[in-house]
């Protein structure tokens, strides 16, 4: 059973940077695309970054190039959401996601994620 743990969350001011890292178990990955999405109260979950497990190709979200960065490191099994630059509309709970068909393509859209994590709060103040 694949299993997503999210770890660096917390309170910020703008301008600030947090790391998230999201622990993977139950599975080797090697076809995976792991991602993050995040949920600001009242909105719908949005993609935020994706990388393949193979490869380490990467997309991100609009809102979030040049200031975020993914990155994974295969002998840990976790990935991580470096977060510079930080703004009070980066405020939300992030999930980490994992997509059994990501060796093929990077999904950008919720539905297309089999695992999800628990969640953690990010919040940045003004």
């Amino acid at each position: 059973q694949v299993q997503l743990v999210e770890s660096g969350g917390g309170l910020v001011q703008a301008g600030a940077s947090l790391r998230l890292s999201c622990a993977a178990s139950g599975s080797s990955f090697r076809n995976y695309a792991l991602g993050w999405f995040r949920q600001a109260p009242g909105m719908e979950r949005e993609f935020v970054a994706a990388i393949r497990w193979t490869g380490g190709s990467t997309y991100y979200a609009n809102s979030v190039k040049g200031r975020f960065t993914i990155s994974r490191d295969n002998a840990k099994n976790t990935v991580y959401l470096q977060m510079n630059s930080l703004k009070p509309e980066d405020t939300a709970v992030y999930y980490c996601a994992a997509d059994a068909g990501g060796i093929f393509t990077i999904g950008t859209q919720v539905y297309e994620y089999d695992y999800w994590g628990q969640g953690i709060q990010v919040t940045v103040s003004s």
